[in-house]
């Protein structure tokens, strides 16, 4: 295919991504899929392979096996190795992407670039192995790591401690993303950023407390910092609710729901559904939105009504709790806040090594859907 002045159609595509790419347009970001250039041109995705080749010759961009292209960034960008330590899942993809957007967005605006693997722990890497990665990233240029732990095992725990521990070696700071390293009342050893967790869960509990639900519970999986937290706000938001009624209101039980981190997710979701039913729960607040949607598939098969027999809230406000006729209340992930706080306390680390961790929590916002009844326009909104 050919345009007016003669030059083939890829090579006119690959101008004008050369052209955005020039203009900053995906610092730090990962560049639309070959699929995805195609679309957006109205080529084929051969037309779009040879685009994407000719930026590939000219250095303006990297190819990762599988995970796609990535412009090379200036060499004034500060560089940072971003990994998610996530449990596997059906909402690990939508949940790393949440966490990217916001790093995304902030290279857009300052000069700065996310390595996608450079970091990445294998199956079965070695203490040798993961020192071997730290080091390679301090040679390509990488200032810093953000690290999202995971939650999902005692195993992958060790894993975590054995990548800080190169990083260590290597003099790479690391700010964790978040949570803390998962256990109970784990000392902080590296600075977090992390969502307003308890915040969250207390105005989701108080939320279902104002509109008439006399036995709600918090769903929570592991023992991390983060759920912690939440566990911390719903009890919170109970004892406020008996104090601001002056004593004279009923003490509301507490009900804390373990999710199985053992069991398929769908059993997990069908096992909470029959502890709320056994435990007459009224309203639920849950740590993320799959659990809520999971939750509230189970209970209407169970012939039960959302909201009316049982009101569910969720968090992050991920794409799936808006797109059914029962919309899910959540507290929404502030992507971009949680990358600002994260940037500015790895250049503090850089600036001072031996200052003590820090802890930074980020409000996110409530927003109020079909699960709890809708929003009341005159108290809640936002």
């Amino acid at each position: 295919m050919t345009i007016a002045n003669g030059a083939p159609k890829y090579v006119d595509v690959a101008d004008e991504l050369e052209a955005q790419i020039r203009d900053g347009k995906w610092d730090g970001g990962k560049m639309p899929s070959v699929r995805g250039i195609a679309e957006q041109h109205g080529i084929s995705v051969v037309t779009a392979s040879r685009a994407i080749q000719i930026l590939r010759d000219k250095g303006l961009i990297q190819t990762v096996q599988r995970s796609g292209c990535y412009r090379v960034p200036p060499p004034t960008a500060e560089r940072w190795a971003l990994v998610h330590r996530n449990a596997p899942g059906a909402w690990m993809k939508a949940t790393v992407s949440l966490s990217r957007v916001g790093f995304e967005a902030l290279a857009r605006r300052e000069p700065m670039h996310l390595e996608p693997e450079l970091l990445t722990p294998r199956p079965g890497a070695t203490d040798a192995d993961l020192r071997e990665q730290a080091r390679a990233a301090k040679a390509a240029g990488v200032g810093g790591m953000f690290l999202l732990p995971s939650r999902h095992s005692e195993d992958e725990m060790r894993v975590d401690e054995r990548l800080l521990e190169a990083c260590a070696a290597e003099a790479l700071p690391v700010v964790l993303l978040e949570r803390n390293l998962r256990g109970h009342n784990r000392p902080l050893e590296h600075d977090l950023v992390a969502v307003d967790d308890l915040d969250g869960t207390a105005r989701a509990t108080r939320h279902l407390i104002d509109r008439g639900r006399r036995r709600p519970a918090v769903v929570v999986a592991s023992p991390t910092s983060s759920h912690n937290d939440r566990v911390a706000g719903y009890l919170f938001a109970l004892h406020a609710a008996h104090r601001d009624s002056g004593g004279k209101g009923p003490e509301l039980k507490p009900f804390v729901l373990y999710q199985s981190t053992d069991l398929p997710s769908r059993d997990a979701y069908a096992q909470l559904a029959d502890q709320v039913r056994k435990l007459k729960i009224d309203g639920v607040v849950c740590y993320q939105d799959y659990t809520a949607m999971g939750l509230i598939m189970e209970l209407l098969a169970r012939g039960m009504r959302v909201p009316d027999d049982v009101a569910v809230v969720g968090s992050d406000d991920l794409p799936i709790g808006d797109l059914f006729a029962i919309g899910i209340t959540t507290y929404a992930y502030p992507s971009e806040g949680m990358a600002e706080q994260a940037v500015r306390l790895m250049r503090e680390r850089k600036k001072d090594p031996p200052r003590a961790p820090l802890k930074v929590v980020v409000p996110g916002r409530f927003i109020v859907r079909e699960s709890t009844g809708g929003p009341d326009p005159i108290s809640e909104g936002n």
